[in-house]
């Protein structure tokens, strides 16, 4: 496999610079091994906390931080991102390998944490030009994607140390409540009320499964790193912003929206963000029947964990354009989002109405 392939950063955007010499003197003093000048660019993919390369000649780290101009600190928590990192990465090889953490905000004004890169290759829209895979290969690749989840899904959270890390017991309930409640703070004038979709959830929440185990909360094709030389291995997950402890069929409903399919309509195909679509790949009632088959878990309900995954989408992209309409950030690939918001509202209100996965 050509090392075209490897996910590379580009240029930083404007606006979103760090401090060169702050950061290159804070982790030459806390880091072993640095040597040499920094250079310090940014990944382009994600709407949240800002993910940068920084290379020290042939050493490459990854630094995080929230994004700019933020006021929801707990939305954007890096301790809490760092500790998850640090509890399962002796347990889930999958994570990334965290190696420092600060509250120091004299060096770039918020707290971040930096870790070692997992270098491979991440999928965004679509399949890049050299990676030809058959129908069988990418359904191989999905797979393998939905196992890693069905084996987070089924780590031993309270031996790894993370028992503290949520609260499982009301876990539904307090998503649906809180995901609400966010909407409606964040909604503008120009966003549809969602009022239909939040009464629908309210009222059709599943009892209570008993169940409770580390959930990523994004977890997604483009957030899973691929083995240059075997494409179709799954070597790392990122952005564990979201993590807690929680009903792992929440998850999963989190995931299915992710997956667009071909038949979908084009505004839904607009709003995909992996190669979901291709010959091979698994429509959403295929993927629950994979996560069935893999877990061992019957996946009933399965109307309302996709209306709350979408619901809970369109509160993302709502909150990200909130700080676009409010003038907290320049980043023009936001300014579009109350569109995504209109169409997983109109979304979610089709499956209410009967036409299912």
């Amino acid at each position: 496999m050509t090392e075209d392939l490897v996910d590379k950063p580009r240029e930083i955007r404007p606006g979103e610079e760090l401090d060169e010499a702050k950061v290159e003197a804070f982790l030459k003093a806390n880091i072993p091994g640095l040597s040499g000048k920094i250079e310090i660019r940014q990944y382009p993919g994600g709407h949240s906390n800002l993910t940068y390369s920084v290379r020290f000649g042939d050493r490459e780290l990854v630094l995080r931080r929230p994004p700019f101009g933020t006021k929801a600190k707990t939305a954007h928590d890096m301790s809490r991102e760092y500790r998850v990192l640090k509890a399962l990465r002796p347990v889930f090889p999958y994570c990334p390998e965290p190696l420092l953490y600060t509250d120091d905000e004299s060096i770039l004004g918020c707290p971040f944490y930096v870790m070692e890169k997992i270098r491979g290759i991440i999928l965004r829209k679509d399949m890049p030009p050299g990676l030809d895979l058959s129908p069988s290969q990418v359904r191989e690749l999905f797979t393998n994607l939905i196992r890693v989840q069905c084996e987070l899904h089924a780590l031993d959270y309270k031996a790894a140390g993370l028992a503290g890390f949520g609260k499982p017991e009301g876990y539904v309930r307090r998503q649906v409540e809180g995901w609400s409640q966010r909407y409606r703070n964040a909604r503008t004038p120009d966003a549809p009320d969602c009022e239909e979709v939040m009464a629908w959830l309210a009222d059709h929440m599943p009892p209570e499964s008993g169940r409770a185990s580390v959930i990523h909360n994004d977890f997604r094709l483009d957030n899973a790193v691929l083995d240059v030389k075997n494409p179709l291995r799954i070597i790392g997950v990122l952005d564990w912003e979201m993590a807690t402890i929680g009903d792992p069929l929440m998850d999963l409903g989190s995931s299915l929206p992710y997956f667009v399919q071909a038949d979908d309509p084009p505004e839904v195909q607009a709003m995909r963000q992996a190669p979901t679509h291709v010959p091979g790949a698994p429509t959403r009632k295929e993927v629950v029947r994979l996560y069935e088959e893999i877990s061992g878990r019957k996946v009933d309900h399965v109307e309302f964990y996709y209306v709350f995954g979408l619901f809970r989408l369109a509160v993302i992209a709502q909150q990200i354009y909130l700080r676009y309409y409010l003038g907290q950030t320049k980043d023009s690939r936001f300014q579009a989002m109350v569109f995504g918001v209109i169409i997983l509202d109109q979304t979610a209100r089709r499956v209410i109405a009967g036409a299912g996965l």
